[in-house]
């Protein structure tokens, strides 16, 4: 696959790059002595898919903490239940993914919930989109938490009648309990890690973005890839600090330098990562207008506009690339402004600045991204995993330019695709399947939520390999099968352009190479 979506019958790769894409007979020019040569029996092959908005970290704790991903809660206290067994009291319990929308009552939790089973141990557990944790008595002590507590900038203590914390903590309300959570050693890091690995590579990634990190976990990434275990290609944005502030991690690289093409082309640090606004199932992403649902609120905004242009112009100061998570019109509305004022003052002609989600945009907004050469990074599940809510939360007006993956195209922009994993499982079949069906795995509704929106299979399958590559500045290195480019493909089971397009979820991953190397086989 290439630009032109040329197919081809033969690959021949050296040095871990493509020397030659083509036809059989010019391929078996290249047969030496030493030369080994593998046939795939006619299997489809694609480039290695790149997931341009993840979590790396993120699913590597979710890999070793409690998973509520799609689970009644009722089966979430169980868990917490039989974790307490093997904890000591004052030990933490920890998880995350429930997803409140997906339970009959649709309501927060409570710390009632949690203080009935736990009452001797702090419990947090973060909703699915980390917007929101679920916190007990002792949790809430620990942080210092009370009916006297007043709601932080780009936050929200949910209270009941009479004013008391519920345990129901929105953004950056968690601070002052997950400041107390004791970190992980290095070892059951990196031990989580190597398992997230695992999950990209059977899931047929071989490149991905990690949308906002912290030096600690930088550096257990960079111990592995020194070690050679960890053989992914990780594009990863440094995460700043609290609010406006810079941050130990956005200083520290800032008087470094990024770090681009590391570990043979593994490893890339050149993007600062900001968080505009909140998520639409915790109401905390920031909208022009109130919410359909409670009306009076419209969100909340992170940042001050003066915060966001003195972290956006030290960026573009440091020669950094921008991303800012915005999921409101409201936040997206602050981030283009800002963009664009600090880019008249320091003009940068290849800028790539990014905005994560970019989900309940407006026209104006669409057509001023297009024009600035703003990228969109957009994972097309949330669309299919938000639809139940999505409409109840910004009414039947804003909705018709929410997750609006046509009109951005046609506007002129290539999204970036991605998971938002451990928001949503990481399999891009899952993204490409949303992205052009605009349906649920159970095939719902039929023919599509708002199927104006729906990409063509082509622009899926770019969104996650040469359209990810570009949001990277990597689209010369990957994202395409071509001579010159690095050997990163995948074997699969069924030809994404040719099978029924409610098969896309389905296909499955047969071999993942990266390099030349084969690090997945199923």
């Amino acid at each position: 696959m290439d630009a032109k979506f040329s197919k081809a019958d033969a690959m021949v790769i050296k040095d871990q790059k493509f020397i030659y894409v083509g036809n059989k007979e010019r391929a078996e020019k290249y047969i030496g002595p030493s030369t080994k040569v593998i046939g795939l029996e006619g299997k489809s092959v694609i480039p290695g898919l790149n997931d341009g908005h993840l979590h790396f970290p993120g699913l590597a704790l979710n890999l070793i903490e409690i998973d509520g991903f799609n689970k009644p809660k009722e089966e979430i206290l169980k868990l917490v239940k039989e974790e307490t067994t093997h904890r000591q009291p004052g030990e933490w319990i920890l998880g995350r993914g429930w997803n409140h929308e997906l339970w009959p009552d649709k309501k927060f939790p409570t710390k009632e919930e949690l203080d009935a089973i736990a009452p001797n141990n702090p419990v947090l557990l973060k909703r699915v989109d980390g917007h929101s944790a679920w916190v007990n008595s002792k949790a809430l002590e620990i942080g210092g938490i009370t009916k006297g507590t007043p709601d932080p900038q780009g936050g929200e203590i949910i209270r009941n009648g009479s004013g008391e914390p519920t345990g129901m903590l929105i953004d950056t309300a968690q601070e002052p309990v997950t400041s107390k959570i004791p970190s992980y050693t290095s070892e059951r890091i990196q031990e989580g890690l190597l398992k997230a690995q695992e999950e990209l590579f059977s899931n047929g990634i071989t490149s991905a973005t990690d949308a906002g990190s912290h030096l600690s976990y930088i550096e257990d990434m960079k111990s592995l890839y020194k070690k050679g275990s960890l053989k992914a290609r990780l594009n990863v944005m440094v995460a700043n600090g609290t609010g406006g502030e810079t941050g130990e991690s956005l200083a520290y690289y800032y008087k470094k330098g990024p770090e681009i093409g590391l570990y043979g082309d593994r490893f890339t640090v050149r993007s600062v990562k900001l968080i505009g606004d909140g998520s639409l199932g915790s109401r905390s992403a920031a909208l022009l207008e109130s919410y359909y649902d409670r009306p009076g609120h419209k969100g909340n905004y992170r940042f001050t506009d003066e915060e966001l242009y003195r972290l956006v112009k030290e960026a573009r100061e440091h020669g950094w690339q921008v991303a800012t998570h915005a999921i409101g019109d409201g936040a997206i509305l602050q981030a283009i402004n800002t963009y664009e004022k600090v880019l008249k003052e320091s003009p940068l002609e290849d800028h790539r600045w990014r905005i994560e989600h970019f989900q309940i945009a407006n026209a104006d907004e669409i057509k001023r991204i297009a024009e600035l050469g703003i990228m969109p990074s957009m994972q097309p599940v949330h669309a299919t995993s938000d639809k139940n809510m999505a409409e109840d939360r910004v009414g039947p007006e804003r909705i018709k330019y929410a997750y609006a993956w046509r009109k951005t195209i046609d506007a002129g922009s290539h999204i970036i695709g991605g998971s938002d994993a451990p928001v949503e499982l990481v399999n891009p079949f899952h993204g490409l399947y949303a992205a052009v069906t605009r349906m649920d795995r159970d095939g719902n509704p039929e023919g599509g939520w708002y199927p104006e929106e729906k990409m063509t299979r082509e622009e899926a399958l770019q969104a996650f390999t040469i359209w990810a590559a570009e949001g990277s500045f990597e689209e010369k290195l990957k994202g395409s099968l071509e001579a010159g480019k690095l050997a990163d493909f995948i074997v699969i089971d069924r030809d994404p352009m040719k099978c029924p397009e409610e098969q896309l979820k389905d296909i499955t991953v047969l071999t993942t190479v990266v390099g030349g190397e084969t690090v997945y086989k199923k």
